[in-house]
């Protein structure tokens, strides 16, 4: 609400401050402040249609919804204040009787969740609007360090994994047992380390895989060793096209 029709207090609101009928009902159970589940409907609907009548040159085409809005509640009011007649549970045979309000609470806990998650995302838009993107960066001139030496493409390791996937398909029985996946990225990267610190001159490729591994196994080795290779911790070599692609430890170059 945004405005300013005198209703009983020195603050002055219009009808079109208010979002709907159900928006305006529950300025009105909060200014009257009494529970949304026990709603006191004949005050409510007093108050509702005080408001109503209040409005100088009330247009239909803005009031439509309040002025059906008015009509149930009138309804409500007059079904509250007679005797309730009620209706018998088929299972347990007890007396069942019926708050006229339901229907009406219900619609209101509804809009007000709608209201509280339009108020959070409205909150979301403003701290996104004091956040200020940067624009990529290039890499800075000063960092040398090259994970993949000239001479070998991200194709060649590829092709090179792919081809020791496939001997590793053939060579695994028809009949299988299946294991739950014990090893993790972050575990290859420890064995890869391991193994490259144990061999300074380098290592193969391939004797990162062993014939024992699973194809998951083969899948998360290759991952940590790019994960590493990203992260300037491995380095990549090939001399020729199809020669032997070895791996070293990376050393930074100042």
């Amino acid at each position: 609400m945004h405005g300013d029709v005198i209703m009983n207090s020195e603050l002055q609101i219009k009808l079109s401050d208010f979002e709907g009928p159900l928006d305006l009902l529950l300025h009105l159970i909060k200014k009257a402040e009494v529970d949304i589940y026990d709603i006191p409907i004949v005050q409510i609907t007093e108050q509702y249609m005080e408001f109503l009548h209040s409005q100088p040159n009330l247009s239909l085409d803005i009031a439509g919804e309040f002025l059906v809005m008015a009509a149930s509640l009138m309804q409500i009011k007059s079904r509250y204040l007679l005797p309730q007649q009620p209706t018998f549970d088929i299972e347990t045979g007890d007396e069942v009787y019926q708050d006229p309000r339901q229907d009406l609470v219900n619609q209101l806990l509804e809009y007000k969740q709608y209201q509280q998650a339009a108020n959070q995302l409205h909150e979301y838009e403003q701290a996104r609007q004091q956040q200020f993107s940067r624009t990529p960066m290039a890499v800075p001139h000063e960092i040398k360090l090259k994970p993949i030496q000239p001479g070998i493409e991200l194709a060649d390791l590829q092709a090179a994994f792919t081809k020791m996937l496939k001997r590793k398909q053939l060579s695994v029985p028809i009949a299988a047992t299946i294991k739950k996946e014990s090893y993790t990225i972050t575990q290859k990267t420890f064995f890869i380390t391991q193994q490259l610190a144990a061999n300074p001159q380098g290592i193969e490729f391939k004797t990162l895989f062993n014939d024992d591994f699973e194809v998951t196994e083969y899948v998360t080795t290759f991952l940590a060793m790019l994960e590493m290779t990203k992260h300037h911790k491995l380095l990549i070599k090939q001399t020729a096209h199809n020669a032997t692609i070895m791996l070293y430890q990376a050393v930074k170059i100042n």
